[in-house]
């Protein structure tokens, strides 16, 4: 099994991920591509630096010509103002001016990336939005992220959404969170490190405060630990393919302020302990609407946006309603922490007055990536099986898709040369 190994002794953030992810060979073109179909006004610039003698690749977002600053001085004027009530009877002009959740997963939906990708970076922002939301006592609804602060913070999810399935790994795991300490000055004055929104994200994480008396751990960085990471454990037991270092803005003495990002395969005496040779068991939502006048774009549209809220499948059933009017069943299956989100983008977006909610258990195969090596690049196949024995086996559609496209080939015909070189290979 292809795993990622994330060294946190310096916290994580959104930009020293992406740092990391090209460290370890992900294309930093194919980012840099990403931002500029996003279209909101920003744009990557790399360097390599050197933190506490580490060499280390330094990702910076630029948005209309400014760099992100340090980012316990931006969370301290920007994350704080990311809800959209009033305080003190009056509402300032970042609150007027900001992007609510909504419309940033419509961005994500409308965004050029992989369905996967989308799934990723909706999760990633709305667990941002979720845990803002509790910590200001305010509906999801009314979140609204500072303009400025929305555009980094998109492109850093989102590029960490493309980064991490670019990756190619199965799973991610973490050590512990270094997450600084100290105080920081913000709108609301004086604050606690971590912030009140990182330390919510982090529930259930194991995290600890070292020497530094910095903020180590940004939400956005936060954020993408809670939704990409599996388990949280010293290292596992693996042998290592890439090491990337990610660093972040400020420098500390003697203390290499970078993440560190391993990627190998894990020994399969850990993989036994980890996953289970028979199909593992987990409780489900399934949402359901009837639909009967509303616009059938509009249900293409729905259902883009519930995968970027973290559906895991959406579909369609053709059926025949009251006084025979023709329409349509729509059905979401959603993880049960997902499933009040998605509740509510379904009354949002449709004409629907009600949708029938109810919990199910499924068996879900475990299942892996490998790589395969075709004329036009190379395409992961998705494999599963039980016991070990790989029964099910098929090309992942966006690797297919993107060949096809890039060199004028049929899309069959990659798909039927990927499955011909992936038994060349296990049959080998």
């Amino acid at each position: 099994m292809r795993i990622a190994y994330l060294d946190c002794f310096s916290g994580i953030s959104g930009d020293m991920f992406l740092g990391a992810l090209v460290d370890s060979g992900v294309s930093f073109e194919m980012l840099q591509k990403s931002v500029a179909e996003l279209d909101v006004g920003a744009q990557l610039e790399r360097s390599h630096v050197t933190r506490a003698g580490i060499s280390a690749v330094k990702v910076d977002v630029i948005v209309r010509g400014e760099k992100d600053m340090p980012r316990e001085e931006f969370w301290a004027e920007q994350n704080f103002h990311l809800h959209g009530h009033k305080h003190s009877g009056t509402q300032s002009h970042e609150y007027r001016h900001g992007r609510s959740l909504n419309d940033i997963l419509e961005i994500l939906a409308a965004a050029p990336i992989s369905d996967r990708a989308k799934q990723t970076a909706g999760q990633i922002f709305t667990a941002l939005g979720r845990a803002e939301a509790k910590v200001h006592n305010v509906p999801l609804e009314e979140i609204h992220f500072h303009e400025v602060g929305a555009e980094d913070a998109i492109v850093d999810v989102v590029c960490a959404a493309v980064g991490a399935d670019a990756l190619g790994v199965e799973r991610f795991i973490s050590s512990p969170l270094n997450v600084g300490g100290g105080t920081v000055t913000c709108a609301h004055g004086v604050m606690p490190i971590p912030a009140p929104t990182t330390l919510e994200l982090l529930k259930g994480v194991p995290v600890y405060s070292g020497e530094i008396q910095k903020e180590l751990v940004t939400p956005t960085g936060a954020a993408i630990v809670k939704v990409l990471v599996v388990s949280f454990e010293s290292r596992p037991p693996m042998r290592t393919e890439t090491i990337g270092y990610g660093a972040g803005t400020r420098e500390f003495p003697q203390h290499p302020n970078v993440l560190r990002l391993t990627v190998g395969e894990a020994i399969e005496s850990h993989i036994t302990d980890e996953v289970p040779s028979a199909a593992e068991l987990e409780e489900i939502s399934i949402l359901e609407a009837n639909l009967d006048d509303l616009n059938p774009q509009l249900i293409g549209y729905i259902s883009e946006l519930a995968f970027s809220s973290g559906a895991l499948d959406v579909f369609t059933t053709p059926v025949q309603m009251k006084k025979n009017r023709p329409g349509t069943l729509l059905t979401v299956l959603a993880p049960t922490s997902q499933e009040e989100a998605l509740r509510s983008l379904i009354f949002r977006e449709s004409s629907t007055l009600g949708i029938r909610v109810r919990r199910e258990k499924r068996y879900v195969l475990p299942r892996r990536h490998e790589a395969v090596a075709t004329p036009w690049g190379e395409v992961r196949m998705k494999i599963a099986g039980v016991n070990g024995t790989a029964s099910h086996f098929a090309p992942e559609y966006e690797d297919c898709r993107r060949i096809a496209a890039e060199h004028n080939v049929p899309l069959k015909t990659v798909m039927q040369e990927a499955v011909r070189r992936y038994l060349d290979q296990k049959n080998g």
